[in-house]
């Protein structure tokens, strides 16, 4: 997919006040830090479209981006540990909540993970979460630059039997670096041909 256009709609802080559901969209959501912002700025080939930031907890909104003029990228607050309050975070908890039930062309999820890390407590339960939910939702290992190829396999590798422990079978797994510009291609083929549902 060839990005033409990349621009900045609306910040929102709940469903409702979402943009009308007449394009594909798509939510991109992880736990603060695990370069979300970063990736993306490389999928839409942007230096700046998503703010990054070195404070965790930094996207506070749902922030929606148009891209081709054809489709949504959402950007969604981080899970897990932010500098805000308790009460914060558990409005955040609900507020993506909802979104994510009742976005009708939301046709899936990338969830962002660390490939550097072990399995997440956050990261597992929302997963289940969403499995609860029927909700389709794909997998993204960021930050692959930071690992040697034998380490990164051995992660994945582990990752993946560790899901299969409860999981009959995984959700998409794409790879990733914002920094090399790893995983952009094929992140946004499987953009395009999941677009067609709506055409």
């Amino acid at each position: 997919m060839r990005i033409d256009t990349a621009q900045f709609v609306k910040s929102v802080a709940d469903a409702a006040q979402c943009p009308a559901p007449d394009k594909p969209e798509y939510a991109f959501i992880g736990r603060s830090n695990v370069g979300k912002s970063s990736l993306i700025n490389m999928l839409v080939d942007r230096k700046s479209l998503a703010k990054t930031s070195s404070t965790p907890g930094k996207t506070k909104l749902i922030n929606y981006f148009i891209i081709n003029d054809a489709w949504y990228l959402v950007d969604l607050p981080g899970l897990g540990f932010a500098k805000v309050s308790k009460r914060q975070r558990e409005a955040w908890q609900i507020h993506i909540a909802e979104y994510l039930r009742t976005r009708k062309n939301l046709l899936t999820s990338f969830l962002l993970i660390d490939c550097r890390l072990t399995p997440q407590a956050i990261d597992i339960e929302f997963m289940e979460w969403m499995a609860a939910h029927a909700l389709p939702f794909e997998i993204v290992f960021t930050k692959i630059d930071k690992l040697n190829s034998r380490q990164l396999i051995k992660n994945i590798q582990n990752y993946k039997d560790f899901l299969l422990r409860s999981w009959q079978e995984l959700p998409n797994i794409f790879l990733s670096s914002g920094k090399k510009k790893q995983g952009r291609d094929d992140i946004l083929h499987f953009i395009a041909e999941t677009n067609k549902i709506m055409s």
